[in-house]
């Protein structure tokens, strides 16, 4: 069948939007391919630094006859109706439909017959609609053409079945050619398909193929490092973004001055890495950094790339010398110091939240309170606390930002005294940095990370910048998703005996402390109280209070600095937002994780309706609820559930059943048909059956409980009359569906789950 090659050869393609590109271009000509009746098997996609594009074999030379009868609208309908379905159908006049008789009446139906439009045709009209939407993180537009595009778009290659195809977007160039190598082979190439394609560049030297070109890039180093008996600093994200950057990839090993491997290793790979883009090297006798690196070049150099290598050793050796220089004022000092202290205090954090040193003292006070949770050692978490932004005003961190973190980590290490989980906590309390970056599992950085999340996530939330649909300035979403998975991979319990929120409530003390210390920002208005005065405000005052667990009871009981700045300032300061917002914020980051996983969102929601905030008993609760409901017993179950909860809703609608109602108890004396009585019976044992495991938070033991459930309730289904005439039998039967909600209610809200 025939073959479509669709080439966009422009300037050069940023290396890390490629990838995503590809998808983006697959996907939409997937779609439009289908919604014009043609169906695409597989689309192959390929990107290079100055070009995308796809091909796609067997793809039919036109799409299908469409041959369908469409039903319109009743004989003698209102003419407004008549024209909407004359326009659906492609009719002209009513006429030309023909009346249909059925137990219903008369109606019009439109026999609709088209021949399948041409594949080229179709190409020719959802090729420039693709270009013109296509969803480029940035794009610009060039002197040649009103186009916005990612870099000035110079031709639009296209063949379909041998022949080109002319696509016209905005005076961009459509000929069936492509371009070789810029600087080995830059003459034009026609084509005339995939295969010809392809081989023409790559005797061009340009390989389409990113993974070809990141394979040829591993085999080469790997083969220049072991020559020397070393090892290559393998970096997948690097190896993406070089392979993006080069057609025709070259491997060069250069040398570099021993001298700098005096520096942290992390300081070494990151100016390589960020900078030059080149991959270190490694010594497998010492597992330390080798004096050497590899640069990938997209040319093949007539002296084999040593004056290539040689620039690029004298390049990274400016850069590594300002790092060394930096290093060393930096170690010349303890990490913490009072002249840091004053520099992180004059750090804006953000206008309304203060400064960095202000974040950590309230980073402090919320770490401090964890540690009953994470069981990590009070004094390292405060010593932690006091230096994890100390770097953030070194010298090093100031030249290579990235490096945050890492810097204190190590200058904490040079410290006598310092305890190592210390270390790992300033470094790590960062983490995890985005979906593939690891979780700390130290307890001291546990116990800071998630202190410090937590603090931007409820200061950010204080303010009311929370993140919309479109904008999430703060990367509030990925601080969110980062507590998720640190509670998660921690299997950190937020849980007391009582079964008290205790989330919620770390959450909601947060924000009472912001609460209290923002008549400081605001500054609004100043009022002079005498004492009798402020303590009667105090009092009355319904913002000040805050939570039951947590209300101000009389002047005195407040806390000093409270008091100042009650005396000081009174001002209309609002008051602090509920966290239970928060609280369903990170619900939605766990859905977003347990999506990723292949679980069901609306498990999820069915779980969280509980008022559960435990995530580790959520997820527990989730998996169990999934591979219960996976079974013949669970999806039937779920079935009778919906049934008996649309029976219940329909009655309180209408006035005869309530919630009240609902408490009482079943006569078991007033039972009359075997099936009623089966189901009472089976309630009685799976109800105490199913809250015990549920509290001793065995979730797969309460759905094996409630499975037994099924053969009784599809049998009072089958066999009892809910609304029975006898009032007594009615109230009976309607508390039985009840209890059945009840019991199922004990490990999910059954009415959140789809299905």
């Amino acid at each position: 069948m025939p073959q479509l090659l669709l080439e966009l050869f422009s300037e050069e393609i940023p290396a890390r939007m490629q990838k995503r590109a590809e998808e983006d271009l697959a996907k939409a000509f997937g779609e439009k391919l289908k919604a014009a009746g043609l169906d695409a098997k597989a689309i192959k996609t390929f990107s290079a630094p100055r070009r995308i594009g796809l091909f796609v074999d067997d793809l039919p030379a036109k799409a299908a006859d469409v041959n369908e009868e469409r039903k319109g609208p009743r004989v003698g309908s209102p003419e407004q109706a008549l024209q909407g379905f004359l326009k659906g159908a492609g009719l002209t006049s009513i006429d030309q439909a023909q009346i249909v008789e059925d137990k219903k009446g008369a109606f019009y139906v439109a026999k609709i017959e088209r021949a399948g439009r041409g594949t080229a045709e179709i190409v020719q009209e959802i090729v420039p609609e693709i270009i013109r939407a296509f969803p480029w993180p940035k794009s610009m537009r060039s002197q040649s053409s009103d186009l916005q595009w990612v870099r000035p778009l110079h031709n639009i290659c296209c063949v379909f079945d041998g022949k080109a195809v002319k696509i016209a977007v905005e005076g961009v160039g459509s000929e069936a050619v492509t371009w070789g190598h810029r600087f080995h082979a830059p003459e034009a190439l026609p084509v005339t398909s995939a295969a010809d394609h392809a081989s023409k560049l790559r005797g061009a030297k340009v390989l389409i193929e990113r993974e070809e070109r990141k394979t040829i890039i591993l085999e080469q180093a790997s083969r220049l490092c072991a020559a020397k008996g070393l090892e290559l600093v393998e970096d997948i994200g690097l190896l993406e973004e070089v392979a993006g950057l080069v057609e025709w990839p070259v491997v060069v090993l250069g040398d570099m001055d021993p001298a700098f491997l005096n520096l942290p290793g992390e300081v070494v790979r990151l100016s390589m890495r960020t900078h030059q883009k080149y991959f270190a090297v490694r010594d497998p006798k010492t597992k330390g950094l080798a004096p050497h690196f590899i640069v990938v070049t997209n040319i093949e150099a007539k002296d084999g790339g040593k004056a290539i290598a040689a620039g690029n050793a004298r390049v990274l050796s400016a850069r590594l010398s300002d790092a060394q220089f930096f290093w060393k004022v930096d170690t010349a000092t303890p990490l913490y110091t009072e002249e840091r202290k004053a520099k992180l205090e004059k750090i804006v954090f953000h206008q309304k939240l203060g400064s960095v040193w202000d974040k950590v003292e309230r980073v402090k006070a919320l770490a401090e309170k964890l540690c009953a949770v994470t069981g990590a050692e009070p004094k390292l978490v405060r010593e932690a606390v006091a230096l994890c932004k100390m770097d953030l005003v070194t010298e090093t961190v100031g030249e290579f930002p990235e490096l945050q973190g890492q810097v204190g980590r190590q200058l904490s290490a040079l410290t006598k005294g310092n305890h190592e989980s210390v270390a790992t906590a300033i470094e790590d309390h960062y983490r995890p940095l985005g979906p593939n970056d690891r979780v700390p599992t130290d307890k001291v950085a546990v116990t800071l990370a998630l202190a410090d999340k937590l603090d931007t996530l409820v200061a950010f939330w204080a303010i009311g910048e929370k993140p919309t649909g479109s904008s999430d300035p703060y990367a509030l979403r990925r601080a969110s998703l980062g507590v998720v998975r640190t509670v998660l991979e921690n299997g950190i319990r937020f849980k007391s005996s009582n079964r008290r929120r205790i989330l919620l409530g770390y959450l909601n003390m947060s924000l009472a402390e912001l609460y209290y210390q923002s008549a400081d920002y605001r500054a609004l208005q100043e009022e002079a109280f005498e004492q009798d005065v402020l303590e009667e405000r105090v009092r009355s005052d319904p913002k000040l209070v805050l939570l039951k667990d947590h209300r101000p009871n009389d002047y005195e009981s407040l806390p000093k600095q409270i008091k100042e700045i009650l005396s000081r300032k009174i001002g209309e300061v609002p008051e602090p937002p509920t966290s239970l917002d928060l609280l369903a914020f990170l619900a939605d980051r766990l859905k977003v994780q347990l999506r990723d996983q292949g679980k069901r969102h609306d498990l999820v929601d069915a779980v969280f309706a509980l008022g559960d905030d435990d995530l580790v008993r959520i997820v527990a609760r989730v998996e169990a609820l999934d591979a219960f409901l996976k079974t013949e017993d669970g999806a039937n179950l779920l079935a009778g559930y919906k049934r008996a909860a649309n029976i219940l809703a329909a009655e309180e609608k209408k006035g005869k059943w309530s919630a009240e109602e609902a408490k009482s108890q079943v006569d078991a004396a007033k039972l009359a048909e075997p099936a009623e009585k089966a189901l009472y019976e089976a309630l009685e044992k799976a109800l105490p059956a199913a809250r015990a495991a549920v509290e001793k938070e065995e979730f797969a033991a309460a759905m094996k409980a409630l499975s037994g459930l099924r053969a009784p309730v599809d049998a009072f289904f089958e066999k009892v009359l809910v609304n029975a005439d006898d009032p007594m039998l009615r109230r009976n039967r309607l508390l039985l569906l009840s209890r059945l909600r009840e019991a199922l209610s004990q490990v999910a809200d059954f009415s959140k789950i789809e299905g």
